[in-house]
């Protein structure tokens, strides 16, 4: 499959930095293609598709921001953030996720509520749209922050759909902008080993933003 434009996959790449900073050196190979979005470069390895969630009744009360540069900030960091905003266009990885950049705001606009996009890409690669990978795992952004219990509930639900599939995601990805839980969705394990939490610092996510707007520019 063709090799993805970088000016369109931001969160794409900034999935993959971050499981790559997070996780460890085997997610270093993964590149931006489509169908899965990551790929490992042999093409069988590793893919993993990456989206976004956003509660559908959050959507009206949300800070989705075309404009930014009239915002006061109240200190030194948050000036240096809002200049980014307004100069890359994404606001995701800096100041908690508060504001949504110009160029991102499409991205979480169009955004399905977590239980209907896990739906959504469950059915999708039990039905071969993915094709065939070693290891297949679903990534999914989240605006809102997560609760563990919530994580918890959406990486039971993905296992009950796909109990019975041929084709079956081996991982779940939940990120908001302060934590990552990686979910292993393989068979025989127990619930509370299935779950691990990995907190995000504020300086890892500007190197991960910073690392993401880097590659936008290459």
């Amino acid at each position: 499959m063709a090799k993805r434009e970088f000016g369109t996959c931001f969160f794409e790449q900034y999935a993959q930095i971050s499981l790559s900073a997070l996780l460890g050196s085997d997610y270093d190979c993964l590149v931006n293609r489509d169908r899965p979005d990551l790929q490992s470069s042999d093409g069988h390895s590793m893919g993993i598709e990456v989206t976004r969630a956003m509660e559908e009744s959050r959507k009206a009360h949300l800070d989705l921001l075309k404009d930014i540069s009239g915002i006061t900030p109240s200190g030194r960091e948050e000036e240096t953030d809002l200049g980014r905003i307004v100069e890359f266009g994404y606001g995701y990885g800096l100041r908690k996720g508060r504001f949504v950049g110009a160029r991102e705001l499409s991205y979480w606009s169009m955004a399905l509520p977590m239980q209907r996009i896990i739906e959504s890409k469950v059915h999708k690669n039990g039905d071969g749209f993915y094709g065939t990978f070693d290891q297949m795992g679903l990534f999914i952004f989240s605006h809102d922050n997560l609760l563990e219990p919530e994580a918890l509930k959406a990486m039971n639900y993905t296992m009950s759909l796909q109990k019975n599939l041929e084709r079956r995601y081996d991982r779940l990805y939940l990120a908001d902008v302060d934590d990552l839980f990686v979910c292993n969705l393989e068979e025989g394990l127990s619930e509370a080993s299935r779950l691990v939490r990995i907190a995000i610092t504020r300086e890892q996510r500007q190197s991960f933003y910073m690392e993401a707007i880097r590659r936008q520019n290459a």
